[in-house]
């Protein structure tokens, strides 16, 4: 089971009144922590992609580029590409050239996001937005499978034996499908083979099980080899030297963060209770010692019929640049080789 990292790049302060010197010095950080994650061993980081005041990855190829030239192992992807937003053509050239800067390293996880900004933004119809994402996913895919491409849609010009460069150091670059809770992601990842990482923020994350089921279900009827049906989970989380620190340390944070979305999507207030009751054995929050983090990492691979990946998204409660990174460091020399021991990988 691979360990990894998510990050909105956030900022400390969550955008409120943030200098453009303050902006830099959150890049800056957020690079060092990428730089941190392969020296502590993890294996994958992953950026976000948002259009908002307090995240900073509006554009994720760059971010990932920068810290390519800055890292030697860890694999480095989206999470997620809003691809109904984007163009397949411009986004296979990003990760192609991620790839060659990264020598094999780069990845992506595409989907439809969890913030309509974009739609406004880019001026889509939000009418549009799965026949959107199922396009363009299509055309994604078949850049991805094929040098020359010829092509036809709604939403873009057609291709004509059109080819496209560059192409990447991997043979086929990995793309991966993330998906909320909508059943018909989790059929239309197994009818195409593709691996599903299942961004989970609340609930009881073995509610999940029935729609995993459905994915591995769609792949093996669609012929595709059921051992390259990998399923990653994508949580919030944080671990630190003890469960009570850390549940302390992440509250305040996280409260103001979901409470603000909440207003805007008509959710209640965040409160202690609901938290705490987030971070119990069965809750979607994966927070609190090592030994707890890998034991609810591990109940929740079982609980989904065995997950290969497994990434921490920290930076939305407003924690300083110090404390991820000891979190990070507490990851990587504990919790990842407490998940490799468990899983027989050493």
């Amino acid at each position: 089971m691979e360990i990894g990292i998510d990050s909105f790049a956030a900022t400390e302060n969550q955008g409120r009144d943030q200098t453009h010197r303050q902006r830099a010095q959150s890049m800056a950080n957020l690079l060092d922590r990428i730089e941190w994650a392969d020296q502590m061993g993890l294996d994958v980081f992953g950026m976000g992609e948002h259009y908002r005041k307090e995240f900073l990855d509006s554009a994720p190829a760059v971010i990932l580029a920068a810290a390519a030239s800055r890292t030697e192992r860890i694999k480095l992807t989206s999470a997620v590409t809003v691809l109904s937003a984007a163009d397949p053509v411009r986004i296979f050239q990003q990760y192609s050239t991620l790839d060659l800067i990264s020598n094999g390293r780069a990845e992506m996880v595409v989907g439809r996001g969890s913030f309509t900004e974009s739609f406004e933004l880019f001026g889509l119809d939000m009418r549009d937005y799965d026949a959107l994402f199922s396009e363009k996913l299509d055309l994604l895919l078949r850049i991805r499978n094929s040098e020359e491409v010829t092509w036809s849609g709604k939403f873009r010009p057609a291709l004509q034996d059109q080819p496209i460069y560059p192409r990447p150091l991997q043979e086929k670059l990995p793309i991966w499908l993330g998906v909320g809770g909508t059943p018909a992601s989790f059929v239309r990842a197994g009818r195409l083979g593709l691996p599903l990482m299942i961004a989970i923020i609340g609930g009881d994350t073995h509610r999940f099980r029935p729609l995993v089921d459905m994915y591995r279900a769609a792949g093996e009827e669609a012929g595709h080899d059921p051992d390259s049906l990998h399923v990653g989970l994508h949580s919030l989380g944080y671990v630190g030297l003890d469960a009570q620190t850390a549940r302390d340390t992440y509250y305040p944070g996280y409260a103001e963060t979901f409470t603000r979305i909440g207003r805007e999507r008509g959710w209640p207030p965040v409160t202690r209770q609901h938290f705490d009751d987030q971070t119990g054995p069965l809750g979607a929050l994966v927070l609190g010692s090592p030994e707890e983090v890998v034991e609810k990492i591990l109940r929740h691979s079982e609980s989904l019929g065995g997950i290969s990946r497994f990434s921490f998204q920290m930076d939305n409660a407003g924690l300083t640049h110090r404390q991820l990174k000891d979190s990070i460091a507490i990851i990587g020399q504990e919790v990842v080789p407490a998940i490799r021991r468990a899983v027989g990988l050493i």
